[in-house]
């Protein structure tokens, strides 16, 4: 059962009771997509590349709110966005609707959202003039992929909640897609993350983490961006 509630910085995210645990932190759903994902991710990714492109796998699409930031900000930027999302779980064109996220995006990105969620789901779509988007109806450990990645956002609920997301195998498949020069970001920071993720040949580093998190965990390729 699927339910919208309301994050300590006043927007919203959906409660899995299947799985006992929030699509985003309860501390705050945007600023932990804002901080985690598009500041330390994208932003970080971006200043440290050449060009006005970038390409992004996340695992864990969810409620598309770290997408539609994303895409927000590559909108105003100019900034061309290849971007594919991995979803096993793909969520209703009503419940898509009810997260409110609309209150924090353009209206053209928004509606550009509700109107191809569905088609994006059955391949890649021209989002719109700055943005390709694909949801791949998967599980991670049956997505393929011939394409790497610039950045790889992996926002998969907790390990406590779902383990197998987060073993050696599922970080190791993960990482195969992303490109010699690029970022990993994720929300968690904890020991068994960062051995695996260094015995893959990444440097790891720790960040400031969202609101309710002291750090997070950013990787890369030990190569200059």
């Amino acid at each position: 059962m699927l339910e919208i509630v309301k994050t300590s910085d006043g927007s919203n995210t959906i409660f899995n009771s299947e799985v006992g645990e929030n699509y985003h932190s309860h501390h705050g759903a945007l600023q932990e997509s804002k901080h985690v994902f598009v500041k330390s991710g994208l932003q970080f990714f971006l200043d440290k590349a050449e060009g006005k492109q970038v390409s992004i796998l996340e695992v864990g699409f969810g409620t598309g709110l770290n997408f539609l930031l994303s895409a927000d900000y590559c909108a105003t930027e100019n900034i061309q966005l290849d971007y594919t999302g991995i979803e096993a779980y793909p969520l209703t064109d009503e419940m898509i609707s009810q997260t409110g996220y609309d209150e924090y995006i353009s209206q053209g990105i928004w509606t550009a959202f509700i109107n191809n969620y569905q088609s994006a789901l059955q391949g890649p779509i021209e989002f719109n003039k700055n943005c390709r988007l694909h949801i791949a109806n998967t599980k991670l450990m049956d997505f393929q992929s011939n394409q790497k990645f610039d950045l790889i956002y992996f926002d998969a609920f907790a390990a406590t909640y779902q383990p197998e997301m987060w073993d050696e195998a599922a970080i190791a498949h993960t990482l195969q897609f992303l490109k010699s020069g690029g970022v990993f970001v994720t929300y968690a920071i904890t020991g068994n993350l960062k051995r695996t993720i260094k015995a893959l040949g990444l440097k790891v580093e720790k960040a400031p983490g969202a609101p309710g998190k002291r750090e997070m965990l950013r990787a890369f390729f030990d190569v200059q961006i």
